[in-house]
Parts: structure tokens; C-alpha cells; sequence
């Protein structure tokens, strides 16, 4: 089946954070900031949602949802959904797990926030590599606890892991907690077996607790393949996964998630202080079936125009910043860009392009968490026109206030 990923599709007066909640998350301010372009004007090219379509056979289940005329409190209750969500990451991943492991959350960010509440302690520290997805340093501030950061290692446009470093700080007998993310955002790394297998051995040497945030597992190119933390960690109680169908398949605002616990005794805990009191959306839960059940034909399609959206910005960047290292990412549809060899002068990288370019995109230290400084986020999915404007404005501002001698 053909799909058309070069729709242009308007989401304007939709409530989308990415069309009318920008000022506020970008730049913490209200409707009264105005820039020099208006709204409509703008390339977003910011917060992780696509710019396509939700695949017609899940806007198909939601429908027929909806055409059973009642919305009442629902949650799962039988094994039709484990049935085929297990399926769809047995054949995805070659990973299987039992089905009493399977929780659910209104999103990975939610459950980050209860499952640290859990598991660390007021005088304990929560492990983590940057940059970080911010996220992660807000859950470990919701419950006033001290996050340790271990730097990866960026050279020649490759970010790599700190070993050493890594576990140094997982000796220190305050540190718990470990909060991985595979594939890593924002860099797109998709680790190796090698990579988490060392990972494993800190983990397990050092008895820490770890959350695996796996939401950009299927976002890989074409030929890649996920490897579960949980899978070169079998019997290791203390791991929670948390996967979602809602990056993959552009539902984000249905708010649904899995957390797959092993341990029984957090999973009870898990369960029991659960802020929605067990209670599901109807319409996400037949969204999620639907995208596991029929939609890897889209998602293969997905990953090839991703493909070219990313050569084309590589190509973009050499051609017009031939200074910056830019390696494709193994797997997301974010580009992380090392944008230091022009601007590293800019204190507020996102206020300059959305002010002089008209894009807006994230990055620095303010948007992530450490070791982001001068780096931007490009959300490629997106049609490739609007790709090809993007980029040709941030090259020619990148060059105006360059610099570089």
C-alpha cells in the first residue's frame, strides 16, 4: 500500500502543543510574546509529534469505538491486548514476556514520576546519561531527589558511553537508580548487545534499580533492530520497561503506555498508588490493538521516508555547514546537531532561530538536561517540503550570526 507522507496537514485550533502551546514550553511565556514571524509563519520543526497522519486503520478502530455510543469507565480485562501487544514485540524483537508483568500508565513521563516516588529514597540519586531528555531530571525533581550525570562521549558527530565514568558513579552506594532510554533521545543512538551487556554487568554488580525507557524502540532505519534491555537481562527482577505504540504511530494525545514490571512486590505498589485509579481510554485502548495488529506496513514505509528525510539533512549540512560533524542516527526521527562550530557564542540557540529564521526547535541546557550546549533538536517527521524550507533557513541564519572565522 501507497502512503503519503508528503501531505501537508493543518493543526492549527486543535489544542496541539506543537501549533498553540509553543511560547509557553520553548520559551515559559504567555500569548503576549510576539516575534517578528506570525504563528503561521513559523517552521516547526520542535516537540516530538509527527506531522503525519495517524494510520487510517487506527482512526478506523477509534471509530468503531466510538460507534458503540458509550464511553463509560473502562480499563483491560481479559488478554486479548497482552495477546497482541506480546505478539507484536515477539516479532519485533524477539523478546517475549509474561503477562502478570504487564501494567499500564497514562505515559512513560507519568509513570517516571510515580516509579521514582517508589524506588528512591529522600538521600538517594537517580543515574543518568546526558544530554538527557528533560524529562527525566523533572522526575527526579517532582520528588526533590538528586540526579548524578554521567556525559556521553561525543567525537567526529558519535555519541558513545562513558564506561568508567558510568560506573563510578553507580559505586557510589547512594546511587539506586538507574533511568537508561534506548533508543537514547536526543542523540538516536540504538545501543549495541555489546553496549548492553556492559550495561547489565554495572547494573547487576551494583544491585541498582532500572527503568528502561524504550518509547522510540520501532523509530529505527530501515534494517535496524531493537534489543530490549530486558532481553540481555533475563531474571534481573529489578528492571521496569516502558514502551508505548503512541511515538511510533503518532497518538501521543491518547495518553497510554507500558510499563512492564518484574519485580511483584513494585508492581503491587505500582498498581496500587496509580493516580487514575486503574481506569483506561477506551479509545486508546483500541487504538493500541489496532496499531500492533495492522499497521507494520505503515511503520516500514514510515522508516524509509525518515531515511531520506535524514539524508537529506546530512546532505543539507555538508553542503551549507560543512563544519558541523553530522552522523545519521540509528534510530528516532530526531536530529541532534552540534551547531557549537558557528554559534557557540549564542546563549539561546532556540531564541535566535525562532526570531531570525522563523524555525522553531529545541536544544541547549535549558531544554535538556547537561552536556547540550550548542546542540539543536530537528523533528524530521514531517513532510520534506517543509523540511527543505527549514533547513534553508537555518543555514542562512547559522551563516549570518556566525562567528567563525
Amino acid at each position: 500500500m501507497e502512503y503519503n507522507f508528503d501531505e501537508i496537514i493543518d493543526r492549527r485550533h486543535t489544542n496541539a502543543l506543537n501549533t498553540d502551546g509553543f511560547r509557553g514550553y520553548i520559551f515559559h511565556a504567555g500569548p503576549e510574546r510576539v516575534f517578528p514571524f506570525a504563528d503561521d509563519e513559523f517552521v516547526r520543526m520542535w516537540v516530538a509529534d509527527m506531522e503525519f497522519a495517524t494510520p487510517k486503520p487506527i482512526l478506523d478502530a477509534i471509530r468503531r469505538r466510538l460507534d458503540r455510543r458509550i464511553l463509560g469507565y473502562s480499563s483491560i480485562y481479559d488478554s486479548s491486548y497482552y495477546d497482541v501487544f506480546s505478539g507484536w514485540c515477539n516479532r519485533m524483537y524477539d523478546w517475549e514476556f509474561p503477562k502478570e508483568e504487564l501494567t499500564y500508565s497514562s505515559g512513560v513521563i507519568p509513570a517516571l514520576y510515580q516509579l521514582v516516588e517508589l524506588l528512591v529514597k529522600g538521600d538517594e540519586k537517580i543515574l543518568a546519561n546526558t544530554p538527557a531528555y528533560g524529562f527525566f531530571e523533572h522526575a527526579a525533581q517532582y520528588s526533590d531527589r538528586e540526579m548524578t550525570c554521567s556525559p556521553l562521549i561525543f567525537e567526529k558527530g558519535t555519541w558513545s558511553l562513558d564506561l568508567a565514568d558510568m560506573e563510578k558513579r553507580a559505586q557510589d552506594p547512594k546511587t539506586t537508580l538507574l533511568i537508561w532510554c534506548n533508543p537514547h533521545n536526543p542523540t538516536g543512538r540504538a545501543w549495541t548487545e555489546r553496549e548492553l551487556l556492559e550495561i547489565a554487568r554495572i547494573v547487576k554488580e551494583n544491585a541498582l534499580w532500572v527503568i528502561s525507557d524504550e518509547i522510540h524502540c520501532d523509530l529505527l532505519r530501515s534494517g535496524g533492530k531493537h534489543i530490549p534491555l530486558a532481553k540481555v537481562m533475563e531474571g534481573y527482577d529489578k528492571l521496569i520497561t516502558c514502551m508505548s505504540a503512541s511515538k511510533t504511530f503518532n497518538m501521543a494525545g491518547l495518553m497510554f503506555s507500558d510499563i512492564i514490571i518484574r519485580d511483584k512486590a513494585l508492581r503491587d505498589a505500582f498498581i496500587g498508588r496509580d493516580k487514575t485509579a486503574g481506569f483506561l481510554n477506551p479509545l486508546s485502548i483500541a487504538a493500541h490493538m489496532a496499531a500492533y495488529k495492522e499497521c507494520h506496513g505503515w511503520l516500514m514505509a514510515l522508516r524509509k521516508y525518515l531515511d531520506g528525510n535524514f539524508r537529506f539533512v546530512a546532505e543539507a549540512l555538508q553542503e551549507g555547514l560543512p563544519d558541523i560533524s553530522f552522523t545519521i542516527p540509528d534510530a528516532t526521527y530526531l536530529a541532534w546537531v552540534d551547531m557549537n562550530p558557528y554559534l557557540a557564542h549564542v546563549e539561546n540557540i532556540p531564541e535566535l532561530f525562532a526570531n531570525e529564521a522563523g524555525v522553531l526547535l529545541e536544544g541547549g541546557d535549558d531544554l535538556f538536561v547537561g552536556n547540550a550546549k550548542g546542540f539543536i533538536r530537528l523533528n524530521l517527521a514531517m513532510p520534506r517540503s517543509i523540511i527543505r524550507e527549514g533547513m534553508k533557513r537555518i543555514i542562512e541564519t547559522a551563516k549570518k550570526h556566525s562567528r567563525k572565522e
